[in-house]
């Protein structure tokens, strides 16, 4: 069998058991990497012809290891490609597409996770008063947007994935249909955001909640997009993606309850391990709490 049809068959098996088309893509990136590499060094892209020492070799080499522009990468990107290798050949060893998984001997580097890049406070007022004085429908979209994953920790996907009538204002809840790895959820929502979901929803009964100019729900890509104008035009100097709100609100709920079991619940982490990379956040206040004895 091809690699290229081993790799058609496995994304088939994830998209089956309802992987996201985010986790689908990047195993297809980590997967294409290995075929280029097999090609430039003239090796068979045959299974049967593939085995650990062939695939230790790709992980060690520039294609593996370095960006595009012949940068290294972060260690945990490096570490990415390793589990993406080792789910594929589990995989296909598991399916009998091949006699062995190859990518058994395949070792996760140790290495700390960087740092949430979260959404600072004086960035959040930056960016909601500049929202705020924009003209226009999407400019109040965006803001509610923006206010609901800072308030809530909600994703961008589970966000716009939101109908009106998902909402239940009266209980301060959100019912998300399909959050990540499809799980559905209930979000708790602070006071003030409920205030500002009343004001935002106004007399709609149903419908997505952020909608477009043509009623059409809005796209991840599309919010994004707005997201980073935003931004800019904010006047805010880093590069920030969306899911800095939902750092900023795990961030900023660990700062206030000291509790990672809560902020867990709150963040609805399968697993504390995923929470715990805002404790080493945490750790900053200790470090600056003995500078100051």
């Amino acid at each position: 069998m091809e690699l290229q049809d081993a790799i058609a068959a496995f994304d088939a098996q994830l998209a089956a058991d309802g992987r996201s088309e985010h986790t689908r893509k990047q195993y297809a990136r980590h997967a294409a990497a290995l075929g280029r590499w097999l090609a430039r060094t003239e090796r068979s892209t045959d299974l049967a012809q593939l085995d650990h020492r062939a695939l230790a070799a790709f992980v060690a080499s520039p294609e593996a290891r370095c960006r595009p522009d012949g940068v290294a990468k972060k260690a945990t990107s490096t570490n990415a490609l390793r589990t993406s290798l080792r789910t594929l050949f589990g995989y296909l060893a598991d399916a009998g597409l091949m006699p062995a998984n190859p990518a058994r001997l395949l070792k996760r580097a140790r290495c700390s996770p960087p740092p949430p890049r979260a959404l600072r406070e004086d960035e959040e007022r930056k960016l909601l008063d500049h929202l705020a004085s924009e003209p226009g429908d999407a400019a109040r979209r965006d803001e509610m947007l923006v206010r609901l994953m800072l308030g809530a920790g909600l994703r961008i996907g589970a966000a716009l994935g939101l109908d009106v009538e998902d909402l239940d204002l009266a209980r301060a809840e959100a019912h998300v249909r399909k959050d990540k790895n499809d799980r559905a959820e209930t979000v708790l929502l602070p006071p003030e955001l409920v205030e500002h979901l009343r004001g935002f929803v106004g007399a709609r009964r149903a419908g997505a909640l952020f909608a477009g100019s043509d009623g059409e729900r809005i796209s991840i890509r599309h919010a994004q997009r707005r997201f980073t104008q935003a931004v800019l035009a904010a006047g805010i100097e880093r590069k920030l993606s969306p899911h800095a709100c939902r750092h900023a609100f795990a961030t900023r709920l660990l700062a206030k309850t000291g509790n990672l079991q809560l902020v867990r619940r709150a963040m609805r982490h399968r697993s504390i391990s995923s929470t715990a990379i805002y404790a080493a956040v945490a750790e900053e206040d200790v470090r600056a709490a003995l500078r100051a004895r």
